[in-house]
């Protein structure tokens, strides 16, 4: 379940090219594309211009470079032609690279053109609820201490966490033990060691946790139709701490 130096080296190597990859995202002007348009662009990327893999086409029969999740979408969302991204939307790109056989996973919630305070604040508070969580992690921690500062971040704010999708180990496989809930009560669950290597990856919603997968079997959404937003990192447990292998520039 550990991973030695080397492996993190080139792990943290694959988590810096993803990181590029949300940098070029940055830098769009997402109004009137397609989920699909910003797939091609992500897909042509990675591979010309980082050598890499786009490391979800073909797991599991998926066929696309990410996942496009917007507005009530919770996860997996499927890009398409006919989803345009419009002004007042949010959107969850969840992208996983390989370089060198390693892989690195993160997902970033974009605010497009003007987005209502409410909507802005919940996505805030999913990006500080993921930092929460990475925060707990060292070494003798526990992953039930994880989840809880997650939990507990984000039912302060009055929304509620999505329990159904976790966290994971990852390494040479895209999903590897241990399952990251992002839910929990202090001092229980695994104990953390130097060496483990997994993603913190909360899904928050404005509303009722409930959430349900479309006819697809890919898309899911909630329940209710409220908002969801969505932020995640691959981490590593250091000696003394917790190393964030996809950390972005702006971060």
């Amino acid at each position: 379940m550990t991973k030695s130096p080397q492996e993190i080296a080139l792990m943290a190597q694959s988590g810096k090219l993803l990181a590029r990859v949300f940098s070029h995202l940055d830098q769009l002007n997402l109004i009137g594309m397609s989920t699909m348009d910003v797939n091609d662009l992500v897909d042509r990327y990675i591979v010309n211009d980082l050598a890499s893999r786009p490391a979800s086409k073909g797991q599991y029969g998926y066929e696309y470079a990410l996942n496009a999740s917007r507005n009530s979408v919770v996860c997996h969302g499927v890009p398409s032609t006919a989803d345009i991204l419009q002004s007042g939307d949010i959107v969850n790109f969840d992208i996983t690279l390989e370089k060198n056989g390693y892989l690195a996973d993160s997902s970033k919630t974009y605010l497009v053109g003007e987005v209502s305070p409410a909507a802005k604040r919940l996505v805030q508070v999913t990006y500080d609820a993921m930092w929460k969580g990475i925060k707990a992690v060292r070494p003798g921690a526990r992953l039930g201490d994880v989840g809880h500062a997650i939990e507990k971040h984000a039912k302060a704010h009055g929304y509620s966490v999505v329990e159904e999708y976790c966290g994971h180990g990852i390494g040479r496989e895209m999903h590897e033990p241990p399952q990251v809930l992002h839910w929990g009560k202090p001092k229980t669950g695994l104990v953390l060691k130097e060496g483990m290597v997994f993603t913190i990856e909360p899904m928050i919603n404005q509303g009722e946790r409930e959430v349900q997968t479309e006819a697809d079997g890919w898309t899911v959404v909630t329940c209710d139709g409220q908002l969801s937003a969505q932020f995640e990192h691959t981490v590593a447990v250091t000696r003394n701490g917790v190393r964030v292998l996809t950390l972005r520039p702006d971060e």
